[in-house]
């Protein structure tokens, strides 16, 4: 089949990658820990990226960078772009029996404040196994991930699943906050500050309120963002409260960035569970994961 040459400007892989971890965190720096690149790298990317469409792809706002509408129409492609050639990868190594090649399906929450953190011990220990990491969905069954990080009420159907964390929920601030909102131990408390959440979860202040039996209880102002981790940026940067289980934020808690005032939490019915396929047997690489899963766990 000939070649198609178009005069269309198109976009690097390198530049979509940069583009959808942008989008997924915020900002150049946080976009750069998710994609290991400098933030000047990410930087000059997005530039080229933004010269050769002539537009610009992101409005900065306080909250963080937020797509234009040009923005949204080549993520949405991006994404496309991304998958397929990750699922053209996946196939590749699944025409080796039991390589030494692990496709994970992860969230890009919990691979970004939880798994990546710990991920080097596992590479130290088992250096020889090829992980690849997937944020996509996909019905090709030569594409299919070994495993699947999940959020949801488990255990999940023709899966072996294998509880994580996340029941124990807490709502979290800075100090900076606490600092100009005052007191803060009781949920009447809370209900008299901005709870910040995403629209599409149920770690939301219904659930909160629901669980300790006063429902009719609302919050005196909601932001709400539709990336979990501007949530936690916001969060973070002092601009409210939100509900979080506490090991997305070991770092910032351990640090004091973030305090959980009043011990207010509940015990949430979604949490963060691995699963595998129970049609398919695992291979050697997806049973010395797991256990190194299941030591950072305990």
């Amino acid at each position: 089949m000939p070649l198609v040459h178009t005069s269309v400007p198109l976009p690097s892989m390198t530049a979509l990658r940069v583009m959808l971890a942008i989008a997924e965190r915020g900002s150049t720096t946080a976009a750069a820990e998710s994609i290991n690149l400098s933030q000047s790298a990410v930087s000059k990317q997005l530039l080229t990226l933004e010269n050769l469409l002539g537009a610009q792809m992101f409005t900065r706002k306080p909250s963080g960078m937020v797509p234009t509408d040009l923005g949204r129409i080549y993520l949405e492609q991006a994404q496309v772009a991304i998958k397929a050639m990750e699922e053209a990868a996946f196939r590749a190594a699944s025409l080796q029996p039991d390589s030494h090649t692990l496709r994970l399906k992860v969230l890009p929450i919990l691979g970004d404040r939880w798994l990546l953190p710990r991920f080097s011990d596992f590479n130290q220990k088992h250096p020889d196994i090829d992980v690849q990491y997937t944020t996509f969905a996909t019905d090709n069954p030569a594409a299919q991930p070994d495993a699947v990080f999940r959020f949801g009420r488990g255990p999940f159907a023709n899966e072996h699943s294998v509880y994580l964390f996340g029941e124990d929920v807490r709502l979290v601030c800075a100090p900076a906050y606490l600092a100009r909102f005052g007191s803060c131990e009781t949920l009447e408390d809370a209900a008299r500050g901005v709870i910040i959440e995403h629209p599409s979860t149920p770690l939301r202040w219904i659930d909160l309120v629901a669980e300790h039996g006063k429902p009719d209880l609302e919050p005196q102002g909601v932001m709400r963002f539709d990336y979990y981790t501007l949530v936690l940026r916001a969060a973070i940067s002092g601009q409210g409260m939100a509900l979080v289980p506490p090991q997305l934020v070991e770092e910032e808690l351990r640090a004091g960035s973030l305090v959980n005032p009043g011990g207010i939490g509940y015990a949430s019915k979604v949490a963060y569970w691995f699963t595998t396929p129970t049609d398919r047997k695992p291979s050697s690489a997806l049973k010395a994961f797991q256990r190194w899963l299941m030591t950072q766990v305990e």
